[in-house]
């Protein structure tokens, strides 16, 4: 082993140590890098955390984003005149179609990625589903990026973009109430050392920094508690029983204004409300939880929290601001940053929007999965955050996955999935199920077994759903 690849055994995934420091080598032997990520909060994170990473090594790159890596946006790539493409988020479920240009000399692929690989193989390729990390809860994309950019140092040790690879994390769905575990642990250990990650227990609502205290408890529907969920009034009033003054100053206070002692009385005033209203106990552990946030950011701001940076971002690159997103990961808190709340404000609009809709329209429940088709209705770039939000809709059944439909263009319907790791436990691998179920009616998918999403062909939705039907019954047995 040379001394790239024992320098990055001490990082956060020695498992991916060699194959880091190889792909390391070839970035740097590059005459230029064409960086190309995925769109979501992950990829951006992802892509943000490589171009820091060779930046700092002194590697010239461009940075491109695209909502999918299908065979056309791969021929486009190979029609630049990068010698060397770094693909983050992506590239592993296309891996034999990027092979395939690099036999033709088209481009050298580098890829760091976590989704589930094609069968096909390359020098370059990062992902710990080869090396026996689990890609869908252990590690993200831009965990995979972290570990590169660890083996690929530069000016410093590169350990200070932990925080980022832990928003990545965050915004990718992984851990849960009880935290990030297995190779992101280690990332989130490596960002408390580098003073760049605050790790505690704490009320696991989302909005603790931006939100006035009400609306924090209103819109936390994770875990649903009678009288407070859905009820502003119910939620004024609880703050008012347990003594928690709402507005000081005359503005409305915020789960960051309040001390140490405020914020126990309201937890546990929350736990004995929802066990007194019934809610199961597994549920009501789930109140409280492992949280994450950026020490170099100001609080009370969306940068703070680890769950609304990652949002941000999400209402970035989904609505083609992909650059403001970067810039806004890269250190912009002017120009970038006003933008990306603009956006913000706009991507929560139209997710509350969505989420009505499919409210309002009802699913349908097939054998084995549930599905929506939001035609024009809902944007195909949101809808799978939509159909994850359905879960908590009256008439969404959580005993099988939901499947959603969104038009993309004349030609294409863009299919989103997701599960519950519930579902996951006892067999259910969406990955599997998009990737199957779209390429028996001409179309192609993937992603992870407990989110996944597709492109079909437009007239194959009914052959879509029988086929996925039955490959999820046969999962789930």
């Amino acid at each position: 082993m040379d001394a790239d690849a024992e320098r990055a055994t001490d990082g956060p995934v020695p498992e991916l140590a060699e194959r880091a420091a190889s792909c390391a080598d070839r970035l740097r032997a590059a005459d230029s890098v064409l960086l190309v990520s995925h769109i979501d909060a992950d990829g951006l994170a992802s892509a943000a955390v490589a171009a820091s990473a060779l930046e700092r090594a002194d590697v010239p790159f461009d940075v491109v984003f695209s909502k999918q890596l299908d065979e056309a946006e791969i021929a486009n790539v190979a029609a630049t005149d990068h010698e060397t493409v770094l693909f983050t988020d992506f590239g592993s479920g296309q891996l034999d179609v990027v092979a395939e240009y690099e036999s033709q000399g088209a481009f050298t692929p580098v890829i760091a990625d976590h989704h589930q690989p094609a069968d096909a193989e390359t020098d370059y390729h990062l992902n710990p589903l080869l090396f026996g990390v689990d890609g869908a809860s252990e590690l993200s994309g831009a965990g995979a990026s972290y570990a590169l950019a660890r083996a690929l140092e530069g000016d410093g040790d590169n350990r200070d973009l932990a925080a980022l690879a832990v928003v990545g994390a965050v915004g990718d769905m992984q851990g849960g109430p009880g935290g990030l575990h297995g190779a992101n642990a280690r990332i989130v250990a490596e960002g408390v050392e580098a003073g760049v990650v605050g790790e505690m227990k704490d009320l696991t609502f989302y909005g603790k920094q931006t939100r006035p205290l009400p609306k924090l408890l209103e819109y936390a529907s994770d875990v649903r508690i009678p009288g407070i969920t859905n009820d502003e009034a119910g939620a004024i009033s609880f703050l008012s029983e347990v003594d928690v003054e709402c507005r000081e100053d005359g503005e409305w206070r915020r789960w960051v204004d309040l001390g140490e002692d405020e914020r126990r009385t309201v937890a546990s005033g929350l736990l004995r409300r929802a066990v007194a209203s019934g809610v199961p106990a597994d549920r009501v552990n789930d109140l409280v939880g492992t949280t994450y946030t950026l020490l170099n950011e100001e609080e009370g701001t969306e940068l703070r929290d680890v769950s609304e940076f990652s949002t941000l971002l999400n209402a970035t690159a989904r609505y083609e601001r992909a650059d403001v997103g970067l810039a806004v990961c890269l250190g912009d808190r002017g120009e970038a940053l006003e933008r990306a709340r603009a956006l913000l404000r706009n991507h929560r609009k139209n997710l509350s929007e969505g989420l009505k809709y499919v409210k309002s329209e009802g699913v349908t429940v097939e054998e084995n999965l549930q599905w929506f088709d939001a035609g024009t209705n809902i944007r195909e770039t949101i809808v799978g955050i939509v159909a994850g939000m359905a879960y908590g809709a009256e008439g969404v059944q959580r005993d099988r996955p939901i499947v959603a439909f969104a038009a993309k263009g004349d030609d294409e319907v863009k299919v989103s999935s997701r599960g519950t790791h519930v579902l996951v436990r006892k067999g259910l691998d969406l990955s599997a199920v998009m990737r199957e179920a779209s390429r028996a009616v001409g179309g192609d998918g993937g992603g992870h077994d407990v989110a996944a999403g597709a492109t079909i062909p437009a007239g194959e939705r009914a052959a879509f759903v029988a086929e996925a039907d039955r490959l999820v019954g046969e999962q789930l047995g």
